[in-house]
């Protein structure tokens, strides 16, 4: 520190400027412009080349992913209305077989009834026929049961 204000205080310049300084600053600028035109600008080109490649794999990959995404609800449209479709077609065979199935439980039940009426009437007949078939005979076989029943013979 003693030095420095020692040198200050005498007036003497810290740096001397001489011939030195000019080849000192040629060799900057060589070195600058060699180095920019060989380091820098391919670096900074490479760079720019990369991030544009990158920006343009991102961009074409969001590209992709939206048509994916576009194709994705286009197909889920499409199920849903197949779905649907098909919810309305087996709506309508379930409604026409319940109709189907009703038509053909009436025709049995009133086929079912005709012949229940059918048979109720002929046994009907047939047991007014077979009154009037046995009702001349009933005093006489009767008279044959009671005989047999109580051993003897009743007038």
């Amino acid at each position: 520190m003693e030095q420095t204000s020692s040198i200050l205080a005498s007036g003497q310049a810290l740096i001397d400027i001489d011939l030195t300084v000019v080849v000192q600053f040629v060799i900057f600028l060589t070195l600058f412009v060699v180095s920019n035109k060989f380091l820098f600008q391919p670096y900074l080109k490479v760079r720019a080349l990369r991030k544009s490649e990158t920006e343009g794999a991102r961009a074409e990959a969001d590209r992709m992913t939206a048509q994916a995404d576009a194709k994705l609800a286009d197909y889920e449209k499409q199920l849903a209305v197949a779905r649907s479709k098909a919810n309305d077609e087996a709506r309508k065979v379930r409604t026409e077989a319940a109709a189907h199935e009703r038509d053909v439980t009436d025709k049995a039940r009133s086929a079912a009834m005709a012949a229940i009426t059918e048979a109720q009437t002929k046994v009907r007949t047939e047991t007014e026929a077979a009154r009037v078939q046995l009702m001349p005979q009933a005093d006489v076989i009767a008279k044959a049961i009671a005989s047999k029943l109580l051993g003897r013979e009743v007038a």
